[in-house]
C-alpha cells in the first residue's frame, strides 16, 4: 500500500492506494461523515476489489485529514473529491475505467459528482436515503447517470432504496453501519464489479 497527499480547493487529502497487479480497473471511495477509511465494509469492499483485479484508492476527504469530524457542506465535499480523482485519474490511476463510490456520505459525493468525475459506476454502500430532517435524497441516486449498486444494511435506520433499471439493490443483515456481515458486503461488491467491467465500453 502506498499513501499519498493531493492538493484540493478544499485543503489537503490523503489517499490510500492499495494496487493490484495488471489491474482491470479503479475504485475510488470515501468514507462516511464522521468515520475512516478503515471502515469494516470498506475494508470488505477493497478485499472484494483485489479479488476481481480492480485496484483501490480508499480517500480521506481534506476535513478528516485536517482532524475534523464534521464534513463542510455538499460543494464543498464535491469539489475535493472531483479533484482527487482528477489527480488520480492522470496520475497512479491513469488509462483505467474509474468507478467511484463509498459508504454513507461518501456514497452521496460519488452520486453527486458521478459524470463530472468519467467514473464508470458507482457504489454506494449504506446510502442514506432518508435524511434526519425526513426529506429523500433519491434524486441523488436517480441523478448519478451511471450504474449504481447499494449495499445495504436489512435494519438502516436511514432506509432501504428500491432497485431501478440502472441501480442494483443488495440487502444484507445489519445496520447503518454494515459490521455484521462483511462476507456478504463483499460478495455483493465482487458480483457487481464483474458485471459492470464486462459491460461494453468499461475496458
Amino acid at each position: 500500500m502506498d499513501v499519498i497527499e493531493l492538493v484540493t480547493p478544499q485543503g489537503t487529502a490523503r489517499v490510500h492506494l492499495h494496487g493490484v497487479d495488471a489491474p482491470r480497473a479503479a475504485l475510488v471511495l470515501g468514507h462516511g461523515a464522521g468515520g475512516s477509511v478503515a471502515a469494516r465494509d470498506l475494508v470488505a469492499a477493497t478485499r472484494a476489489a483485489h479479488d476481481a483485479g480492480v485496484g483501490v484508492a480508499l480517500v480521506e476527504q481534506p476535513y478528516r485529514v485536517a482532524g475534523r469530524r464534521s464534513p463542510p457542506r455538499a460543494p464543498a465535499l464535491d469539489a475535493a473529491w472531483a479533484a482527487i480523482v482528477e489527480h488520480l485519474s492522470a496520475g497512479p490511476l491513469a488509462g483505467l475505467p474509474i468507478l467511484t463510490g463509498g459508504r454513507s456520505s461518501g456514497a452521496r459525493v460519488a452520486c453527486r459528482t458521478a459524470v463530472a468525475t468519467g467514473a464508470i459506476g458507482v457504489l454506494c454502500l449504506a446510502f442514506p436515503l432518508v435524511a434526519p430532517s425526513g426529506a429523500s435524497r433519491q434524486h441523488e441516486l436517480d441523478g448519478a447517470g451511471v450504474p449504481v449498486l447499494v449495499v445495504q444494511g436489512a435494519g438502516d435506520r436511514f432506509g432501504v432504496p428500491e432497485p431501478s433499471a440502472t441501480r442494483s439493490v443488495v440487502v444484507v443483515r445489519g445496520d447503518h453501519a454494515l459490521k455484521s456481515d462483511p462476507g456478504a458486503v463483499a460478495r455483493a461488491v465482487r458480483a457487481w464489479l464483474d458485471e459492470v467491467l464486462v459491460a461494453p465500453g468499461a475496458g
